[in-house]
């Protein structure tokens, strides 16, 4: 009975687990040294992955009635499983980093937000930029525009910015008041000049 009962909890460790699970990828892990096998479970547990070796009929048994029943086909030999909560990219992109330095390291399948995927698409979904990675990007190319911005505003306020354009404006507003006037006043002399002969006329 206490084995039947020690069963039952593991399954509900397991369902408990991917229930909410944005990803959970199966992967063989025979082959792996110790020393490889504590170096992955520190990089998944950092990531805030949960990674844990099970009976294949206990995974058998939680799967089923799931999205992860489509997995049941990989449950032979030695699996474990990597579950995220959070980055639906993470599990993949951190297992299929690893198996590329160590090759004993097998992918086998996964479920990412509710798709089923064999290895190679697995594999595939390790190469799209964590969410990180992404928000970076957008915000770079947010404030892109706003940097180039103000260096333009640099540059002009280290050249005199928008007074040097307003410098020979200010210059033509003060030219010499003599010649303004006398080009005023040429207009007039040229009128007067005209009226003479009239007057003269007049006269005679």
């Amino acid at each position: 009975m206490a084995k039947v009962e020690m069963k039952k909890t593991i399954v509900d460790e397991i369902s408990a687990a991917i229930k909410d699970a944005q990803s959970v990828v199966l992967v063989d892990y025979r082959g792996l040294t110790v020393e490889q096998d504590t170096a992955l479970r520190r990089q998944l547990r950092e990531a805030g992955i949960n990674y844990k070796v099970y009976k294949n009929t206990m995974m058998n048994f939680a799967f089923k009635g799931t999205d992860c029943e489509a997995l049941l086909p990989y449950l032979e030999g030695p699996s474990a499983v990597a579950i995220s909560t959070d980055d639906a990219t993470a599990p993949a992109r951190i297992l299929c980093k690893f198996a590329k330095t160590a090759d004993k390291l097998e992918i086998k399948g996964g479920i990412v937000e509710g798709i089923a995927y064999d290895a190679a698409g697995i594999i595939d979904i390790s190469k799209i930029p964590s969410r990180e990675e992404l928000l970076s990007k957008l915000l770079g190319s947010m404030q892109s525009p706003i940097t180039n911005f103000a260096r333009v505003m640099k540059q002009l306020a280290e050249k005199g910015g928008a007074s040097e354009c307003e410098a020979p404006a200010a210059e033509a507003a003060q030219e010499d008041p003599a010649e303004t006037a006398s080009a005023e006043e040429a207009p007039a002399a040229e009128t007067a000049a005209e009226e003479a002969p009239a007057a003269e006329t007049t006269e005679a």
